[in-house]
């Protein structure tokens, strides 16, 4: 909503119920969020029809890649604690590091956001989250869209939606078919559910009542007992004054800038990355195939790392199993890296937070793509 509208023009959008005065003052606020993010490519600024970004200096044979997500239904636990300033950073999240499986750098996102009634402070902590998010990655918001859609969404509701581009040199890009039986897999801890699964939390919270104010501590106590809270709170102190809403709605981890760090460190020491999955939609056994060739699967074994207590929670209150858990949601990895077993200490030396999760095998020795065990490498 950039130009200037005629006075017929404003009054055909006022008989429609759309506040064409609260988007253009939306525009306004969140113009210093977007400039924030602002990279040396960057072409024009807000209020074009389009967002232009030109390529890195140094490629010889670039290529585009692009990811496009959402936010799922996390939305809904945002809406309804009116919280608008972490599930932009989910968006990033998202699509960022479905980006970088690939080998390349974000360069530029777009967002699209549709809303029932256009609230101009609320959408512009919406933008400034995803601005937050692409500060952190590096990644230029160059463009998006605000749409408000009065009698199809109720006023309070929203969604948004995303796309990242990215840049890749041709012979560094990452396809998932570098890796070979005998390579190991190590994981980066996940900062909680991540943006996956909220269907089945949100049935959770309506068939128990739970009250998103309540605090999180009391709610480990009611699920998994006294003993279960403790545990809980001694591995995760952080979340001892949270509520149950502040814990669904920690943010994604983006990954994306630690990937490529960890990359450069590797090649560095004459190693490479063999492949990378974002861990999302379909959890471990969904995605950590995707990082390998198609004859090739995955053993892991999940005493290796922890799980979120959130998860542990969920599962009790919806009656699944532990390992569905890593089926539903991220089971406490976000990000899979791929390595040689030679290039294991120099991955370790550049993330000191990165797991030994699992290890490669055929499909005809493990008989699936992803199994769960205990590791032959040991």
């Amino acid at each position: 909503m950039s130009d200037e509208l005629r006075p017929s023009e404003r009054q055909a959008y006022a008989v429609a119920g759309v506040d064409v005065a609260a988007g253009e003052r939306a525009v306004e606020l969140m113009r210093e969020a977007v400039e924030s993010t602002r990279r040396p490519e960057v072409v024009g600024g807000i209020g074009g029809f389009a967002g232009a970004v030109a390529i890195p200096a140094g490629y010889r044979e670039p290529l585009i890649v692009s990811s496009t997500d959402g936010g799922g239904t996390k939305t809904a636990i945002a809406a309804a604690l009116r919280r608008w300033d972490t599930i932009g950073i989910d968006l990033v999240a998202m699509c960022a590091d479905d980006v970088v499986c690939s080998g390349a750098e974000p360069l530029a996102f777009l967002d699209y956001i549709a809303v029932g009634r256009l609230e101009p402070e609320a959408v512009a902590e919406l933008v400034a989250g995803v601005a937050a998010g692409g500060r952190e990655v590096g990644c230029a918001l160059v463009g998006g869209e605000t749409a408000e859609h009065p009698g199809l969404m109720e006023a309070g509701t929203f969604d948004l939606a995303g796309t990242c581009l990215g840049v890749v040199e041709r012979e560094d890009l990452l396809g998932g078919s570098g890796a070979g039986a005998g390579a190991l897999i190590f994981g980066l801890p996940s900062s909680g559910l991540h943006a996956n699964g909220y269907s089945l939390v949100r049935t959770v919270i309506e068939e128990y009542a739970i009250p998103l104010g309540r605090p999180y501590q009391e709610q480990l106590s009611l699920t998994l007992g006294d003993a279960g809270r403790d545990a809980a709170l001694a591995a995760e102190p952080g979340l001892a004054m949270a509520t149950v809403g502040d814990v669904l709605l920690t943010p994604t981890r983006i990954y994306a800038k630690r990937v490529l760090e960890v990359r450069g460190a590797l090649r560095d020491a004459g190693f490479d990355l063999l492949g990378a999955a974002h861990v999302t939609g379909g959890g471990l056994p969904g995605n950590v195939p995707r990082a390998l060739p198609a004859e090739l699967g995955a053993r892991l074994d999940p005493l290796r790392w922890p799980m979120p207590s959130v998860m542990w929670l969920v599962g009790a209150l919806a009656g699944i199993e532990e390992r569905e858990l890593r089926a539903t949601f991220n089971g406490g990895i976000g990000m899979v890296l791929v390595v040689a077993p030679e290039a294991a200490s120099a991955l370790t030396a550049a993330a000191p937070e990165a797991i030994l999760i699992g290890e490669v095998a055929t499909v005809a020795e493990l008989g699936g793509r992803y199994v769960e065990g205990r590791l032959v490498a040991e």
